[in-house]
């Protein structure tokens, strides 16, 4: 008996020592001190053994068992540092390998014409307001004199979203909420993001960015807007650029105009971008109706103003010769590269 525990006790030895992973030393403990182990069998034989040899086999095996736990542990303790070394090693930088260039972010073309757009009204005396992109009907509509049967107030035109609000449709509510909380006189310019329920196509997308902007004094007169958007249509697209009112109409300004610029790429000669008549639609503007000063608590008689507001992708597809507005947030970085 004591030779057959000196064989399991040398063969377990053995193998321990060739384990070069802890679940192949997990399989040597099974197969010499698990349940069905060689060397538990040998201990749970001891009750047929002879009795003059029980106890020194008794002895022996427990011996035995015990050199077994002790290299089982000591042969864990060095393959966990081994892995543990070998994982530290993955880890590590090699400081000699050649760097890695990391692309440096770049504003969004969107943001870089915001920006432009704000920098020059701010050089005219106009400060940058913000507002919540979710309006209650009565700051995004009401205030701003729609009438009750607008169809811009339908479902179909616009997204609401229960309780009485809607995502703002245009950047205006923001004029609403500034005028409540200030006297005149004041000029402001609102960017932010708006909504509305339009198909998506090449000009047309149901998430757009706007620019609103108001001046409010005593008066102020429409040759005032017309020279303030012209002196912006001048830094934004260059010296040369011309400028076109003609009669529009906006439930919140009267009298109301939209106005155009030369063609980018006839420069008012003619052609496929302008449709032949060499002038492209910027923006609508006009003078704030007095509807819209009295619900703010302003006297019409005493206070005038105009207000106007621009989509910045349109601005934008001008400016990057861009042909379709979803390439904006399609976010494929070899175009916004080249922006």
């Amino acid at each position: 008996m004591s030779k057959v525990i000196e064989d399991i006790l040398e063969n377990a030895l053995r193998e321990i020592a060739a384990a070069d992973s802890l679940s192949a030393l997990d399989q040597v403990r099974v197969r010499y001190l698990g349940r069905r182990g060689a060397l538990t069998a040998v201990l749970r034989g001891l009750g047929q053994a002879p009795e003059a040899e029980r106890r020194a086999v008794g002895q022996a095996a427990n011996q035995a068992r015990d050199r077994i736990e002790s290299a089982l542990l000591a042969r864990r303790a060095r393959i966990s540092a081994e892995q543990e070394a070998a994982e530290e090693a993955a880890r590590a930088i090699d400081v000699t390998l050649p760097g890695r260039y990391p692309w440096p972010g770049i504003p969004h073309p969107i943001t870089r014409v915001t920006r432009r757009i704000c920098e020059i009204f701010i050089g005219m005396g106009f400060e940058v307001v913000q507002g919540p992109e979710l309006e209650t009907e009565y700051y995004n509509f009401q205030a701003l004199n729609f009438p009750e049967h607008h169809p811009v107030m339908d479902d179909h035109d616009s997204f609401y979203v229960g309780e009485g609000r809607v995502l703002r449709t245009e950047t205006s509510a923001v004029q609403i909420r500034t005028m409540e909380k200030r006297t005149p006189p004041l000029r402001i310019v609102a960017p932010g993001r708006c909504y509305r329920r339009d198909p998506v196509d090449a000009t047309h997308s149901h998430t757009f960015h706007q620019i609103e902007g108001l001046y409010v004094d005593r008066e102020v007169r429409f040759s005032d807007l017309k020279g303030t958007l012209a002196l912006f249509a001048r830094k934004m697209f260059g010296e040369r650029v011309g400028v076109r009112f003609r009669p529009d109409y906006f439930p919140f300004t009267e009298p109301s105009a939209d106005m155009s610029v030369t063609c980018f790429g006839c420069e008012g000669g003619g052609c496929r971008v302008c449709s032949g008549s060499g002038w492209l639609e910027l923006l609508g503007c006009g003078m704030v109706h007095p509807n819209v000063l009295r619900n703010v608590g302003y006297d019409p008689e005493e206070w005038s103003g105009f207000a106007f507001g621009m989509g910045v992708e349109r601005i934008a597809m001008r400016l990057y010769g861009i042909p379709d507005i979803r390439i904006f947030f399609q976010n494929d970085v070899r175009v916004l590269r080249q922006l």
